[in-house]
């Protein structure tokens, strides 16, 4: 059996990403894409990873649906990095949420990024898209809350 901590985003998902910045430089996306520039943890070289952000009563909250991505090792690493959405570029600090305070950040998930929990599901992360299954991987796939710097 897979320990879900080792689970890698799935193939193809970094050319995915790269498509999506490019396309935001274009100005061609047809929504805004938060991406989060967080210095690598032995290189020191800014990453530069799109996520989906969620802002729950003005806190906001990024996922880690694949426990195993390098952009989570260089967040725990740093602490901190910048968001850019649209252009606006803001300092923040990442925060990790312990297990009990990410269950109901977990459960809005499915509702609020569906496509982004079929991908955890079909990658075996969950067992399915329910906010109960999302909730199960609470410690596993960190979530993280963002707070300006």
């Amino acid at each position: 059996m897979t320990d879900l901590r080792d689970i890698r985003p799935p193939a193809g998902l970094k050319e995915m990403n790269e498509e999506l910045m490019e396309q935001q430089r274009l100005g061609t996306l047809p929504f805004e894409l938060a991406v989060l520039v967080v210095p690598g943890r032995r290189s020191g070289v800014p990453r530069r990873t799109p996520l989906t952000v969620l802002d729950r009563g003005g806190e906001r909250f990024v996922l880690g649906g694949f426990p195993a991505a390098d952009w989570i090792r260089n967040v725990r690493a740093a602490g901190r990095g910048t968001l850019d959405t649209g252009g606006r570029v803001e300092e923040v600090r990442l925060v990790e949420l312990d297990a009990d305070e990410a269950r109901p950040v977990l459960r809005e998930w499915p509702a609020f990024t569906p496509t982004g929990v079929e991908m955890m599901r079909d990658a075996g992360v969950v067992s399915d898209t329910t906010p109960e299954a999302m909730e199960a991987v609470a410690g596993i796939c960190p979530v993280f809350r963002l707070e300006t710097a």
